[in-house]
């Protein structure tokens, strides 16, 4: 079962590098409008 999982997150890295640099971009999108708006 281990090596399965291994093998399924090689053949998806790009798309797991692809959803981390999504995700904090969504953070720093989340946290700009925040500033902007005076909340923080």
């Amino acid at each position: 079962m281990l090596t399965e999982i291994a093998e399924i997150f090689h053949r998806s890295r790009a798309t797991a590098l692809e959803d981390a640099v999504g995700v904090l971009s969504l953070f720093v999108m989340l946290y700009a409008g925040l500033a902007i708006s005076g909340a923080l």
